[in-house]
């Protein structure tokens, strides 16, 4: 499973592919120059596909355009991080990843807590019963040992992006698809067990008991001690 946008042509993602991986991995290093034609020539691909591979690199600050000079690559300080495609690149990258899942734990410790309180006071009876719905697949499909299939995978991106939407905050919302990135990314990269910690399920199922039941305080503690385990287990799969 993967975040490319679907309508691109497939070309043109496999050589942003291929650009965009070494950027983020320093291999294509900030201050490294490169024009049209060399992208042209090394991939034998038309003007008008690299042209477009430019726009996409540009739109992502992963470099920046000049006439006289061509395309300079910009430091990981001016990049779109939260970007789904630069995410990805950032955790296929062994270099990169470590710290890509540290940043992206500590953003889920800072949103999801206060996006679980706030959907315990804002979200429709339908909204809760969905999330404990969800809570259900999750320990279901854990138990028969389907914790790294694309099933999970989809009920556990619907939970997270469910609580941050039925917050009611536009910019916890407009974080789901980062979440939904990072979420796809260890499940691609082999990071997400068969059999999900029982520890992590429970805490599915109390956070979304809490949502359901109107407790704002018991939702933001139980989302909290949730990412806190994730970081841990992604800690321990790095070592």
């Amino acid at each position: 499973m993967t975040t490319r946008t679907p309508t691109r042509p497939p070309l043109l993602d496999s050589v942003l592919d291929k650009l965009g991986s070494e950027i983020v991995s320093g291999q294509l290093a900030p201050g490294q120059t490169f024009t049209l034609h060399d992208i042209c020539q090394r991939f034998t691909i038309s003007r008008t596909v690299a042209r477009e591979t430019m726009r996409a690199l540009e739109h992502l600050n992963l470099v920046s355009s000049s006439r006289r000079i061509g395309l300079t690559v910009q430091p990981p300080s001016a990049w779109k991080v939260f970007d789904s495609n630069v995410i990805r690149w950032r955790l296929e990258c062994p270099s990169e990843r470590t710290d890509q899942l540290a940043s992206l734990t500590s953003l889920r410790e800072a949103v999801e807590p206060i996006a679980a309180r706030s959907m315990a006071l804002s979200g429709t009876p339908a909204e809760r019963a969905r999330l404990r719905e969800l809570a259900a697949t999750l320990r279901r499909l854990g138990h028969e040992g389907r914790g790294a299939t694309p099933e999970f995978l989809e009920a556990d991106v619907e939970f997270h992006t469910l609580m941050l939407t039925a917050s009611r905050n536009e910019m916890f919302g407009a974080l789901a698809t980062t979440i939904a990135a990072v979420l796809t990314g260890r499940t691609d990269l082999g990071l997400q067990p068969e059999y999900p910690n029982d520890e992590a399920m429970d805490m599915h199922e109390a956070l979304a008991d809490a949502i359901l039941h109107s407790d704002p305080a018991e939702a933001e503690r139980q989302s909290r001690a949730l990412v806190s385990e994730v970081g841990a287990a992604l800690a321990l799969n790095e070592d």
